[in-house]
């Protein structure tokens, strides 16, 4: 298990060309999520998260969950077939009700398009993943435009990862994002 520690930050199109601009080259990928659950909603109530992603058309399956520090517990593999990525992610340490979840039937719930620019950034004790997101999040047939920058934690401290997000926010007067890319397209199947 991977343990992800990151900090969400809401932005728009101009924040992210500064920022774009002050760091130089990025990678660029094209991502397009899709999240999914139970019909009753049993992954989302534990705050699981379960999905699958084309990251440059490369098909990753994930399943994150939260730790007691506040950070998560992320598992990933390249597959194609969901359910066979489920399997082999709990091969690896993720929780078996997940596998359960998806044997008993999940289904697409609501997703996110969007282009990732992504900048691995060396700092004094550690290393972080710059990426800056602009796309859509899609849910119950809406569409809902978003532009965010995280910041994630690649190697060090927390400290690490949050030293330099201070800076970045303030900087560029960034807002913390509260709500995932997940949390926010779900609210758009409930409108």
């Amino acid at each position: 298990m991977g343990r992800e520690f990151e900090l969400k930050y809401q932005a728009t199109s101009e924040i992210i060309e500064c920022i774009h601009a002050k760091f130089g080259e990025f990678s660029r990928i094209s991502m397009e999520t899709t999240y999914y659950d139970t019909e009753d909603l049993a992954l989302r109530r534990r705050k699981w998260t379960l999905r699958q992603r084309l990251e440059n058309g490369r098909a990753v399956c994930t399943v994150k969950m939260p730790l007691p520090d506040g950070s998560r517990g992320e598992w990933e593999v390249e597959n194609t077939d969901l359910a066979a990525g489920v399997q082999q992610l709990c091969a690896m340490g993720a929780p078996g009700e997940i596998l359960d979840s998806v044997n008993h039937g999940v289904a697409p719930f609501c997703g996110a398009k969007f282009t990732r620019l992504a900048k691995t950034i060396d700092l004094p004790g550690g290393r972080v993943e710059l990426a800056l997101d602009e796309g859509v999040l899609l849910g119950g047939g809406r569409e809902l435009p978003f532009a965010e920058v995280e910041v994630e934690l690649k190697d060090g401290g927390d400290s690490v990862a949050l030293d330099f997000a201070d800076a970045l926010a303030a900087e560029f007067g960034l807002k913390k994002q509260p709500k995932s890319k997940l949390a926010r397209a779900m609210a758009l199947t409930q409108l």
